[in-house]
This record gives C-alpha cells, sequence and structure tokens, in this order.
C-alpha cells in the first residue's frame, strides 16, 4: 500500500509518502515555497515525495488528510453560540473563509490532487480524513521503538481535542481521554507569547528561550486565576480573560489589568516583566506536563510515553518530565507540530484501517528525520554556477577537514550535505555550525548571522559516546527534544558580582567550556549525533575532536529571521550572500564568501518581515 498523508490549510503544510509501512519521504511546502509557515496546500511537497522514490499518481492507494474540517467548523459555530453576542465581528471574519474554502475541503484538496497529480482519477474515492489528535499520537506512537506506549498529545487545539491521551499496542492505536477546547495548555502559552510581543504559533520558542532570564514571579498569579490544574494534570482555564473565543486577540483587559498593564508592543524592547512571564508561563506548563504524566503512569501502568502535539517541541518541558523519571522510556516526534499530522495520517490509516502488520525499529522510523530532498553532486555544481557562485571541488576527505580546520578558526560555516530535515530542527543537514568554545559565538550568529534578538540561545550536536562527559543526560537526543544541563565538570565559576547580574545581562557571562551553547542556567538544548544516521555530520564531529578535543558544535538551523530553513544549493548561498557567514559548504563544494561576486550580496536584515 502506497499512502500519502497531508497536512495544510492552517500552519506548516506537508506532505509524507509512506510505502508499505516504511516513511520514504516528507517535507513542509514552506522549503519549497519560501514561505515561512506556509499553509497552502503541500503541491511541492507532494511532488517531491513522489519523485523521491520514482513514483506517480497512479501508484498512490490512499491520500489521508490530517484532520476533520467539519468538526472544525462545529466547534467555531458552538462557540460563537455559546459566547453570542460577544464574539460576531470574529464569526463573521472567518465565516466567509468557512463557506468559501474551509468547509468543502474534501472537493477543494480532490481538485488540488486532479490539478497537480492528474484529473483521470477519481481522487475523492482514495481520499480520507483523520482526527487531528489522533494524527499527531499516530505520528508519535508508529514509529517509535515502543511495542506498547501511552501517547500524550497537547497542542493549542484540534476539531475539539486540545490535549488527549492515546494507548497504542503494536499496530492498534485509540485515543481514551481528552480535554477539549477552550481550556488549552497550548493556548495558555500562545497567550503569554501574544502578551509578550511575539507571534502566536512562532514565537512560542522565544518565549522558551527568554524564560531563564527571568524569575516565575507570575506563576502563583497564572495559577490563582488563569488555570485551575488538579493533580492528575487535568486543567479548566477561566475564558473571562481571554478573548480567542470570541475576538480578534489572544487576551482582553482583564488579562492586562491581571498583569498590571498592556501587552508588549512587538519589537520594542524587552522589560524584566516580559522576562519573569516566559519564565512564569514556562513554570506552569512544567507543572501541567509533569502531572498529565504522573496521572497517566497511574491510570495506564504503562512504562513507555510518546509525545506529539506543538507543546512536545518544549523542549525545556521535556527535559524535566525526563529527568522525573516518571516512565521508564520517553519518545518525541521530532515534527510534533501539525506537519508532522501528515506522518500520522498515512501511519495510522495504514496499520488502523488497513491492519497491516507493524514491523518495530532498533531505535526509530523516522530515520534521523532526515526525510527530505538531497542533490547529487553534478546537480549541486550546476546549480550553483546558474546561482553564479564561485566554488571548489574537493574530495569528501579534504571538505571535512577543511570545514574542521575553519571552525576552529572561528568560522561561521553554512553546511548543506545529504537529505533536508523534516520538522522545525535542523539537525545537521541544513545547518549553521560554529565552535561552541568561543564566548563571542552567541551573540555575532544571532547578530550577524541570524539577525535575531540577542538573548536567543543555540543547541550543541555532540556525538552520541560523548554525550555523557559533557552534559547532564545519558540517553539519546538525536532529535534536539530534550534539555539538561551542562555537566559540572565543564562549568565555569561565577563570581560575586556575576550572581548579581539579571535580565539580558546574564548574557555576557561565559559559563562553560562551551559557552556558546550553554543558556544562562547552564541548560542547552541537545543533538546527539550518530554515525549511522548522519556518517558525514559526524565525521566533520570527530575531525573538530581531533583538532580541539571538544566533540561539540554550535548548531542552528540555516536561514535567516523571517526565511525556512533552506532547501535547495541555490537557497543556501543566497543566504551566504545575504549573511556574515564565512564559509558554505554545499556537498563537496566549498564557497568563501570574499571570493564571491559583491554585486550578489542582499541585504537581509530588511528584506523580509519580522516575526
Amino acid at each position: 500500500m502506497n499512502i500519502l498523508g497531508i497536512s495544510a490549510y492552517y500552519h506548516d503544510s506537508a506532505a509524507c509518502l509512506v510505502l508499505g509501512g516504511e516513511i520514504v519521504a516528507a517535507a513542509q511546502e514552506e522549503r519549497f515555497t519560501r514561505k515561512k509557515h506556509d499553509s497552502a496546500f503541500p503541491t511541492h511537497a507532494i511532488a517531491y515525495c513522489l519523485s523521491q522514490v520514482g513514483l506517480t499518481s497512479k501508484n498512490i492507494d490512499y491520500v489521508v488528510f490530517y484532520d476533520k474540517p467539519f468538526l472544525k467548523f462545529e466547534r467555531l459555530l458552538e462557540t460563537y453560540l455559546a459566547f453570542a453576542p460577544r464574539g460576531f465581528k470574529s464569526f463573521v471574519t472567518s465565516l466567509p473563509v468557512w463557506l468559501k474554502d474551509k468547509l468543502f475541503q474534501k472537493t477543494m484538496i480532490s481538485k488540488a490532487l486532479a490539478a497537480d497529480l492528474g484529473g483521470d482519477i477519481d481522487w475523492e474515492s482514495k481520499l480520507l480524513f483523520s482526527e487531528h489528535h489522533l494524527s499527531h499520537a499516530a505520528s508519535a506512537f508508529f514509529p517509535s521503538p515502543f511495542h506498547d506506549a501511552a501517547v500524550l498529545t497537547m497542542d493549542g487545539v484540534g476539531e475539539w481535542t486540545t490535549t488527549s491521551l492515546a494507548i497504542g499496542s503494536g499496530n492498534k492505536l485509540a485515543v481514551h481521554k481528552e480535554i477539549q477546547f477552550p481550556h488549552s495548555l497550548g493556548l495558555l502559552y500562545s497567550a503569554i507569547t501574544y502578551y509578550t510581543g511575539f507571534k502566536v504559533n512562532s514565537g512560542e520558542y522565544k518565549v522558551m528561550g527568554l524564560a531563564p532570564y527571568g524569575e516565575p514571579k507570575y506563576a502563583k498569579l497564572i495559577k490563582d486565576h488563569l488555570i485551575d490544574i488538579k493533580e492528575d494534570g487535568s486543567f479548566h482555564l477561566d475564558m473571562s480573560y481571554f478573548n480567542y473565543c470570541t475576538g480578534l486577540t489572544m487576551t482582553n483587559e482583564r488579562f492586562d489589568s491581571l498583569f498590571s498593564g498592556p501587552r508588549r508592543a512587538p519589537e520594542s524592547p524587552l522589560t524584566q516583566r516580559e522576562m519573569d512571564l516566559a519564565a512564569s508561563v514556562q513554570a506552569v506548563t512544567e507543572e501541567v506536563v509533569i502531572k498529565l504524566a504522573r496521572g497517566i503512569k497511574q491510570s495506564t501502568g504503562l512504562k513507555n510515553l510518546c509525545l506529539a502535539g506543538g507543546v512536545a517541541l518544549n523542549c525545556v518541558a521535556n527535559g524535566k518530565l525526563l529527568r522525573e523519571k516518571v516512565f521508564e522510556n520517553l519518545w518525541i516526534q521530532p515534527a510534533a507540530g501539525d506537519a508532522g499530522g501528515a506522518v500520522g495520517a498515512a501511519l495510522g490509516a495504514y496499520y488502523s484501517m488497513l491492519n497491516q502488520p507493524r514491523v518495530m525499529q532498533d531505535s526509530d522510523a523516522m530515520k534521523g528525520s532526515y526525510l527530505g530532498p538531497e542533490y547529487d553532486a553534478a546537480d549541486i555544481a550546476n546549480r550553483l554556477r546558474l546561482a553564479g557562485a564561485v566554488f571548489s571541488e574537493v574530495s569528501q576527505a579534504e571538505m571535512i577537514d577543511v570545514t574542521a580546520r575553519e571552525l576552529a578558526a572561528g568560522k561561521a560555516v553554512g553546511w548543506h550535505q545529504g537529505r533536508m530535515e523534516f520538522g522545525p530542527r535542523a539537525l545537521g543537514g541544513r545547518s549553521i555550525i560554529a565552535d561552541p568554545r568561543s564566548p563571542a559565538v552567541q551573540k555575532q550568529l544571532n547578530l550577524k548571522v541570524k539577525y535575531r534578538e540577542s538573548f536567543r540561545p543555540f543547541a550543541p550536536s555532540v556525538l552520541r559516546e560523548d554525550v555523557s562527559d559533557w552534559f547532564d543526560i545519558d540517553v539519546d537526543s538525536p532529535y534536539m527534544l530534550l534539555v539538561a544541563d551542562v555537566a559540572k565538570s565543564r562549568q565555569l565559576e561565577m563570581t560575586a558580582e556575576q550572581h548579581q547580574l539579571f535580565g539580558i545581562d546574564k548574557l555576557n557571562v561565559p559559563r562553560s567550556e562551551i559557552p556558546a551553547v550553554t543558556h544562562v542556567d547552564y541548560s542547552a538544548r541537545i543533538q546527539t549525533v550518530h554515525q549511522k544516521t548522519n556518517p558525514l555530520y559526524y565525521a566533520l564531529i570527530s575531525k573538530f575532536k581531533e583538532l580541539t578535543g571538544c566533540p561539540v558544535l554550535v548548531n542552528t538551523s540555516f536561514n535567516v529571521r523571517g526565511e525556512p530553513i533552506v532547501c535547495t544549493p541555490e537557497d543556501a548561498f543566497h543566504c551566504l550572500m545575504g549573511t556574515e557567514i564565512e564559509l558554505l559548504v554545499v556537498g563537496n563544494c566549498l564557497m568563501r564568501k570574499e571570493d564571491q561576486d559583491p554585486a550578489l550580496i542582499k541585504d537581509y536584515k530588511n528584506a523580509y518581515e519580522l516575526d
């Protein structure tokens, strides 16, 4: 059976192709269109998935959409009726969109498939719809290395559900418990994201990164007024403080009064209040996640837990959950947000609907999340020439040696190798990399390469066999979804004066032997690198270790602010020409910034809408 999974029309559209139960290709539409969080029908992602294995549209047995639009429309109507007459403005704003497009998505999707893949196929007969949280749960359980597991899904909202417990066993998966809209941990986090001046559905990472600069001074206020948390982790929000049910904003004037003022204007200076709010909502989120996990453990008795949904991308909460040892084993879907719904939709249909036997993998079935396009040597060279790049072609051994030496010399390197990653993290396929030992790298990369806020932390990529020597963690973290402290033996003692610093001033204090990847609370978002899943990246880090004694590299996504992660060699070259990256390595092609035509330089600082 060849099954195509699709997520679309909200944010982060994506496609995934499953052949005989194997995930063979998956990609987000944004990588091809260059529109961040593109919600359009994933025309380009579908075309890529089929081309990856040489299939045509006639080879597709089923197309599975990741949620049920009619149930979402039912929520819209019932929410309006529950709050009427409040919310009329929001209702009349969204209704035309639903009546024109979203309510008739079966017809829309069928027409889009016909336009892209051929009109001589009865696509409506092949089209299936999964429930949103079931798609998330399937994306976490079926690729996991577990025969039996509980699956906790947490996000903003699907059709109705915001938090769910599913139980998986073999090729069976069923949702057992739910918390429903408007009560949502994801939307609570998004409300604070909005209130602190960041963009909902993309700024939540910033809030998580900002949290260590603050103190959880508002955590009690949040729990006293905004969210009632039970011992089993179930919760209830006081909707009198929120506006997302009835208005066009996340919060209202009562929310403003609770926190003594209006929301921060986007792009205005950050104050200690925003840092403390970030720390507070992060602390509350961690409390809910851990209590939910304990409640699930008590009710199910299972030893394995899988996580999915947007909240599962909160790697700080994941790290705390791991250290609590509520479950023996934890596995998190690397594309835990809506893009991953395409994976779950396809796998759910293959196993649950078609009742196909499940073949277990030694680690997991996501293949390191390297599921996107790759380019051979001749294609890379041709694409770079057409883009106007000046480059040299070298052997693979020389490429590894030169790159490692340039990193050790302090250069920022664009690294474009192999298959592109699926999901929000760069994992050594489309990465900007640097020397973590430099105390200047964190600020320089933010301000001169990424063109983003200086407080944003960077992640370390570390050889799997060396992880426990450098970080306080002894398990795999291949998808950069777990946070742990830098090992005590690698930390630097702070002076009494340094301990007195607060807010952004904390940023200027080196805290370990690898300050570029050590956050102000001594934590790091860790990626363990394996020779089996990414041999080139493993070889590069190994060479860097040989030169420096350090088996760690700074790893951040290969993009600038406002753009998706690069996909093609041309994308990588354009990024080189719009940033202060000094060396670009695409396959075995090396490009130095100083060798390029100055006429091709682009001002990325002002080219994209700030997010």
